[in-house]
């Protein structure tokens, strides 16, 4: 009898798990989610139009296609998994992030003058994208934990050491917009966990010895692009220059309702170079005009302002710091992007979230955001 009763007891126990587990996908962000999968889809388009009549492009918005279809399986899986057990094993994905990135000098794919990619034989995969998502939770799993301690010197240098151990090593490759992106993060990370205001004065001034430190150590096509922005030539028609130029172009010949789907003389003719990475929204501008630039980037803000609001409402800490990262790097990559379409700022090489072409960009996009789902799923509902 007793057996039987502890059958039924555990039984029930079962049943209020997954009666729990069933009632717990009720917080999904279902927003969030279906904005992402609105723009990958959008992506697939462009990039289907930017490669048009390119025999050595030819496939590549069908591979996009497989990498979208994988990456929303991708978000799935993660929000499945708690984000805490995720901070448990911080320790060890920092050492595969270093790992990875120093297996790129043995094994690196040199590819418009730097070695960032593996080749697998399947595909490339370039290792500095999974440790910016990486560095998300090393650094959130660092400030939930020190969350009381005095916030001085000793503080901030245990988390700048943790950044540097990973941003030497991408500078290396040489790259510099992850750098840059990941010394964001972390900075952003550690003003949303209490940097005393006093610090900034001391962290603007190191910004900028270090930039000019940092300067002559660049690469040449590195030095060119910020000097092209900072002193451009007009008689110039080659290089970085030619690019920015043809941006501008294809930007002004969208009007306000743009030119058409598959009809902008830039992208159609060519004479807007990696068009379906770097410079899509400029392709998207010719061909979908102001109108259709807002719209995406309307829905851009959007995914943004779901990541912060899942921070706001997160249960503890770390899990708020998970979704503020998250939040802060599409906010960082979108507005770098469509600034160097613009030529507001230097070229870098940062693509556009969601819509540029790039496996490792997207599936580490998209993992970003199956992590902001799993804290999502295991916090109070969001009430629209």
């Amino acid at each position: 009898m007793c057996h039987c009763a502890a059958d039924r007891d555990g039984g029930s126990v079962d049943l209020y798990e997954i009666m729990f587990r069933i009632e717990s996908w009720r917080h999904f962000d279902y927003w969030l989610f279906g904005t992402v999968t609105i723009l990958c889809i959008f992506g697939i388009i462009m990039i289907r139009s930017a490669v048009a009549g390119s025999i050595e492009l030819a496939g590549y918005a069908n591979r996009q296609a497989y990498f979208v279809l994988a990456g929303l399986m991708v978000v799935i899986v993660t929000a499945v998994v708690d984000y805490h057990f995720l901070g448990n094993l911080a320790r060890p994905m920092y050492i595969f992030a270093l790992v990875s990135l120093l297996v790129i000098y043995v094994y690196g794919q040199a590819r418009f003058g730097s070695a960032r990619w593996l080749d697998t034989g399947i595909i490339l995969i370039q290792p500095a994208e999974l440790a910016k998502i990486i560095m998300v939770i090393v650094l959130a799993d660092y400030f939930a934990r020190t969350q009381q301690d005095t916030h001085n010197l000793i503080w901030v240098v245990k988390s700048a050491a943790l950044m540097f151990g990973v941003v030497v090593w991408i500078l290396l490759q040489p790259n510099l917009s992850t750098s840059i992106v990941i010394i964001v993060l972390w900075f952003s990370m550690l003003w949303i966990s209490g940097l005393p205001p006093k610090y900034l004065l001391l962290f603007a001034f190191l910004a900028v010895i270090g930039g000019m430190i940092l300067f002559p150590f660049l690469e040449n096509y590195q030095q060119m692009r910020v000097l092209n922005f900072l002193f451009p030539d007009p008689t110039s028609r080659h290089g970085n220059s030619y690019n920015v130029e043809q941006a501008l172009i294809s930007i002004g010949s969208g009007g306000l309702f743009g030119m058409g789907y598959g009809h902008g003389s830039q992208v159609q003719l060519r004479f807007l170079k990696v068009r379906h990475t770097d410079f899509i929204f400029s392709a998207m501008a010719e061909e979908f005009g102001f109108i259709g630039t807002v719209l995406v980037i309307g829905l851009l803000v959007f995914v943004i302002y779901r990541c912060f609001r899942v921070a706001r409402e997160a249960q503890d800490q770390f899990g708020a710091l998970i979704a503020y990262g998250i939040g802060v790097l599409m906010f960082f990559q979108s507005a770098v992007n469509i600034g160097v379409n613009l030529n507001v700022i230097p070229v870098t090489g940062l693509v556009l979230p969601f819509i540029s072409y790039g496996g490792s960009s997207l599936l580490s996009t998209v993992l970003a955001v199956g992590l902001v789902e799993s804290v999502a799923l295991r916090r109070k509902p969001l009430d629209f």
